[in-house]
């Protein structure tokens, strides 16, 4: 896990910390109903442009796909979840009883939606160029370690373009299973390449991640063959 250069509240003035409108963004839904959502939904969009931004100016031969597969690897729920972690944030949040008693403090969740409605606030508070800055050194570490675009498509997409340069038919999913209670189902799917004689299958909490896991599986094997 890559760790933040700076700390979240270090990076903000304290007459920003101090407004009602930044204690609202880290008050969570079950805590008060003047909660934290509709700033989280202000920050999302904010922060997807600052980062947008920043790798469309820094990255000038990146093509369309790669800058996008960079940005869905820095602006997701893992790596905002992650950053709140590293930061304590779970520490700050306002939390009703009922979270507090279940661990929400801990739970990478709810930091995501609590980072997103404070890069809101802040930018209902002091406009872009401030929020810029703060958003560019909560991330810095992470820009200055972009992965290779190459490694961030997604385990279907290599797949299909493997075979697809190979001249083979793409593959076939299909859901073999669906278990567990409602809430927390999971997934069991097979990827099949009758060209290639494969049949592989991968568990997910949705029908996406268990055809993604299967597709993995498939292109591990193609690989080692």
């Amino acid at each position: 896990m890559q760790k933040s250069q700076v700390t979240l509240f270090s990076l903000l003035d304290d007459d920003v910390k101090s407004t009602p409108l930044f204690q609202q963004a880290i008050t969570h839904r079950s805590a008060s109903k003047d909660n934290n959502e509709c700033l989280e939904f202000l920050g999302d969009s904010v922060l997807s442009l600052i980062i947008t931004e920043y790798l469309y100016q820094h990255l000038p031969d990146a093509d369309e796909g790669e800058l996008s597969r960079l940005r869905a690897s820095l602006v997701n729920g893992e790596t905002l979840g992650q950053i709140g972690k590293e930061n304590n944030l779970g520490d700050y949040i306002k939390l009703g009883s009922g979270e507090l008693k279940s661990g929400g403090h801990r739970r990478e969740s709810i930091m995501e939606d609590a980072l997103e409605a404070i890069i809101g606030a802040v930018f209902s508070l002091r406009g872009f160029d401030y929020t810029k800055n703060f958003v560019l050194q909560l991330f810095s570490g992470r820009l200055k370690n972009l992965p290779d675009p190459e490694t961030l498509k997604d385990p279907k997409t290599r797949l299909q373009e493997w075979l697809q340069a190979k001249g083979d038919n793409v593959p076939v999913y299909k859901v073999l299973e669906v278990s567990g209670q409602a809430h927390q189902q999971i997934f069991t799917a097979e990827c099949r390449i009758e060209s290639q004689n494969i049949a592989t299958q991968g568990k997910g909490s949705s029908r996406r991640k268990a055809e993604q896991a299967a597709a993995e599986a498939a292109f591990k094997k193609l690989s080692d063959d």
